[in-house]
């Protein structure tokens, strides 16, 4: 099945830049969002909006029949047991957050510590740094070797007594590694450690069965799989969310309040605090079902496809791969020699490819490779090989701009 119609369904797309085509390789920061998720967010601000819950007037229960009908959605998404499992989020940092202030949080003695890979986005290493700092634990981490793999005797071997959670990446962000997690999380559950899994990169490529995996937290965000920003998931295994005490506090997240004391929800309202993003979650459910109408195995088959054109094409004169581990997703990390990846990036844009260059909040793994940053370019459903063709002509441009 040929996807190159569905660049139809993105207008943005169809636009110039610099006065060229615009070729948008910067998926990995965020997905473009096709019609289909612009017309229902605007459908709702047109004819539906009010707050959701406690309004008994038509339009406060349209909005609401719609918010509800959005968490079934991300709950066939990931396959969750139950409704309650899905957490409306504003993304996937924020998921994270909330399990390390009400799960961890309350669980971490002094001594104790949390597992996470050197590979790690930010937002699965400073939240865990926080708390540990707070309570006196510490950080264990799992080794990478130099093509961007997890050393996984290496992760054997940091189990401990000690051990209270696993955090890790699904798809790392900066080099396309796709762990291993299901492995993963059976050693870990093998301890009796649960496990919470970053799925920000993997959602929109990869079939997520939370079941199947049996992973105790999985979180993404709604921007990376062409849904709306401000929005995300987190999905808790039932019993640990029930147990787990409020995020944050205010209205919607109560069953009562005097001054003497307050009862809190059930989840999943327990942990959605105020008026959430309703439009968001609207999105993110049309988002969800434009991506599941294609299917997920036909993305993944047609990214595949692209990467491997991709990575043949990419063999150019001083120009390095990064991360070249065998199971990966799109995404194409690199350095050239002698220039920076930020003025790689500025030549590119003046030819209208749009990547990043940085290092992609992933700082402890630029040092464990040895480079200060990379450039990348990542790939979406919408891509083709004519910009793939277009990212080659304007890289052997810049290198010989830049020689």
């Amino acid at each position: 099945m040929s996807l190159l119609p569905r660049r139809a369904d993105f207008s943005i797309l169809q636009q110039a830049v610099h006065g060229q085509r615009l070729v948008y390789l910067d998926n990995a920061a965020t997905t473009q969002k096709p019609q289909p998720v612009i017309d229902a967010v605007a459908r709702f601000y047109a004819s539906q909006n009010a707050n959701i819950n406690r309004g008994v007037h038509a339009l406060s229960e349209r909005a609401t029949d719609a918010y509800d009908a959005a968490r079934l959605t991300a709950q066939r998404f990931v396959n969750a047991r139950a409704a309650r499992e899905i957490i409306f989020v504003r993304g996937t940092t924020e998921a994270i957050n909330l399990v390390a202030s009400s799960f961890a949080r309350p669980r971490l003695q002094p001594r104790d510590e949390i597992i996470v890979s050197r590979m790690e986005h930010h937002a699965n290493i400073v939240p865990w740094q926080l708390v540990c700092q707070e309570r006196g634990a510490a950080l264990r981490v799992i080794p990478i070797t130099d093509d961007g793999e997890l050393e996984l005797e290496g992760y054997a071997r940091l189990f401990s007594a000690r051990t209270k959670l696993v955090a890790i990446t699904h798809v790392s962000n900066a080099l396309g590694t796709i762990n291993p997690v299901e492995q993963l999380i059976a050693a870990a559950h093998a301890h009796d450690v649960p496990v919470l899994i970053d799925g920000a990169q993997a959602a929109p490529h990869l079939r997520v069965d939370v079941q199947a995996l049996d992973c105790d937290f999985y979180a993404f965000s709604g921007h990376k799989v062409y849904g709306p920003t401000g929005i995300g998931v987190l999905y808790g295994k039932a019993a640990l969310l029930d147990a787990m005490p409020p995020y944050q506090s205010g209205g919607s997240m109560i069953r009562s309040v005097s001054f003497e004391g307050t009862t809190f929800a059930d989840i999943p309202q327990r942990f959605e605090a105020g008026t959430p993003h309703i439009a968001g979650a609207i999105g993110l459910a049309a988002a969800l079902d434009y991506v599941e109408g294609i299917g997920l195995d036909v993305i993944a088959a047609h990214e595949q496809t692209l990467l491997s054109y991709a990575t043949r094409r990419l063999a150019l004169p001083r120009l390095r791969l990064i991360g070249t581990a065998p199971h990966k997703l799109g995404i194409l990390s690199f350095v050239v020699d002698g220039v920076h990846p930020h003025d790689v990036a500025t030549v590119l844009d003046r030819e209208g490819i749009a990547v990043r260059a940085g290092h992609h909040c992933a700082q402890p793994l630029m040092h464990r490779l040895g480079i200060q940053a990379t450039t990348r370019a990542s790939l979406a459903l919408y891509n083709t090989r004519q910009d793939i063709d277009a990212l080659i002509v304007a890289l052997e441009r810049a290198l010989e701009l830049l020689a």
